[in-house]
């Protein structure tokens, strides 16, 4: 798959890390899944990948907290 962005990069499987500011704080969701172009770095996450990101920024909203790390995968 090319690249969206570039048009000539080609799109890798690669892992990210997702940053969400919240009302309460922050998210930082580490070894997301993702695409990745291997020339400009533009990342484009499955809408089953985000679908699953709002679900866990949903819950960790009701959570009082400042900051919240946790990783993709065991989170899962």
């Amino acid at each position: 798959m090319n690249c969206l962005v570039c048009k000539s990069g080609t799109m890798i499987d690669s892992f990210e890390t997702y940053f969400a500011k919240l009302k309460t704080g922050y998210a930082i969701i580490e070894n997301v899944p993702c695409k990745k172009c291997e020339q400009c770095g533009e990342i484009l996450f499955s809408a089953s990948v985000i679908e699953k990101i709002e679900s866990l920024i949903e819950n960790i909203e009701k959570i009082s907290s400042k900051i919240f790390i946790f990783d993709y995968q065991s989170a899962a």
